[in-house]
């Protein structure tokens, strides 16, 4: 990414930031509290159209409230408050429908803050100080008939509960000037009438990229900004272990300074286990405490007992045997690799080395696909569906999903330079993936798996 649309970049973050003309404003008593139960609701009984509204907010296990605003209880946009865990559920500071969220940054039972600001266009959702939803409406936005009337325009600002008992306080209404905008946001809005993502975002559709890597120039500043222009969750992940590019930890006490880095931020948290010699240098309770750990079989030990990265033609020694004897040596040790390594997700799946990527579905036959499979099925490993390489394979999608497997999207990008999913969107309409097909860290067993160091190092 160049200076320049870098600068645009961070120029949009600041502009969510960025308060304009306050007129006055409008106040609830300091400790005042509003309890909402499903079916109850409050309303400032006002006309409103630009405005910053200010509060705190406390979520009980499993409740749900949501706050409309432009509103006459029907129309207008809402902002969702629901905590607890990663399972696919929408998230507090989701833009519901427009922007779905789907990790907090609060916790249940917990007063946290919030602000909604609303300055000509633009709508911007903090939660606990960070920015989480930064959308601007464009001219002609893109609405299926169940979400038609979230626009802007004017109206009330009301709160609503659903589930469960949500309260909040020290609510402050502050209207501006009806020219009101966001000076420094200077990026276009989407053109939502050709672009995907907001498509699945109103059919409720996870769009998430489990596998996004701060490297190449990509900052997790400009990381979060584009994440919000896109609208796709971003799981940030560096990697754990040896051999990889870009971040890398190389042991516990670097795992745990790394994750209160990014643990604030907007993204999901994962880590990705490097290389094979990982499980035997980080702790199951250190690298614990990411929200999701994934591994690749880029990093093989070949029939040598090499460590060769086949993603690196000066590694892939075939020293008189056959692609297709190789072939079986690769196939081989992802089986181990999943066997023996507790990840969540096999990322990059399927990669083989580039001299054999033309004949890449005469090596992937059915019977080595099905023993990757086999063991995945039996360990509830997710699939990731990658767009850098374009890999797995329709077919093996399509194998996939026929078994029950789970899916994520991953990039797995090199730079700030990477697309928005198009080849997983491409495997959705092909394949058929549902929202019920795709993985969340809730389904993670990997804390249960044993650890077997199964190779010998030289």
């Amino acid at each position: 990414m160049n200076s320049y649309l870098a600068n645009h970049w961070l120029a949009r973050l600041a502009g969510c930031l960025c308060l304009s003309l306050v007129l006055f404003s409008c106040n609830s008593p300091k400790d005042q509290e509003i309890t909402l139960t499903p079916e109850q609701s409050w309303s400032a009984g006002e006309n409103y159209q630009n405005f910053i509204l200010q509060g705190q907010a406390l979520t009980e296990q499993d409740a749900e409230a949501i706050l409309l605003f432009h509103t006459d209880g029907k129309k207008g946009y809402e902002v969702l408050f629901r905590n607890g865990k990663m399972d696919g559920t929408r998230k507090t500071g989701s833009l519901s429908a427009i922007r779905n969220l789907y990790r907090s940054l609060a916790e249940d039972n917990q007063w946290f803050d919030f602000e909604v600001a609303v300055r000509g266009k633009n709508i911007s959702i903090q939660i606990n100080g960070t920015d989480v939803v930064c959308y601007t409406e464009p001219a002609q936005p893109y609405r299926t008939a169940t979400y038609a009337q979230r626009l802007l325009g004017k109206g009330d600002i009301m709160l609503q509960g659903k589930q469960g008992t949500v309260k909040f306080r020290n609510l402050i209404i502050t209207p501006l000037d009806a020219n009101a905008r966001n000076e420094n946001d200077t990026l276009p809005a989407i053109d939502e009438q050709n672009d995907d993502i907001i498509r699945l975002q109103q059919q409720n559709y996870p769009v998430i990229d489990y596998h996004v890597h701060l490297k190449g120039g990509l900052t997790k500043e400009i990381a979060h900004a584009m994440s919000m222009n896109y609208g796709i969750n971003y799981g940030v992940a560096p990697n754990a272990g040896e051999g990889g590019v870009g971040r890398m930890l190389a042991d516990d006490k670097e795992v745990y300074e790394y994750y209160e880095e990014v643990k604030p931020l907007p993204f999901l948290c994962g880590v990705q286990g490097e290389g094979r010699k990982w499980t035997a240098t980080f702790s199951q309770k250190a690298l614990g405490i990411f929200d999701y750990l994934f591994t690749d079989a880029m990093t093989i030990m070949d029939h040598k007992n090499r460590n060769s990265r086949i993603y690196r033609a000066e590694e892939v020694h075939y020293d008189g045997v056959s692609k297709e004897q190789y072939m079986e040596q690769i196939v081989d040790q992802t089986v181990k690799i999943l066997t023996n390594e507790p990840a969540d997700i096999f990322a990059n799946p399927t990669y083989i080395p580039e001299d054999m990527q033309a004949d890449y579905d005469k090596y992937w036959t059915d019977e080595r696909i099905n023993r990757v499979l086999d063991v995945m099925q039996k360990h509830s490993i997710a699939l990731e569906i990658n767009p850098r390489y374009k890999i797995p394979s329709m077919k093996i999608i399509q194998m996939a999903k026929d078994r029950g497997l789970k899916f994520t999207f991953g990039t797995n990008n090199v730079d700030a330079n990477f697309g928005k999913l198009e080849y997983c969107i491409e495997a959705i309409k092909q394949c058929g993936i549902t929202a019920d097909d795709i993985w969340f860290p809730s389904m993670s067993i990997r804390k249960d798996r044993p650890v077997v160091i199964y190779n010998k190092f030289d």
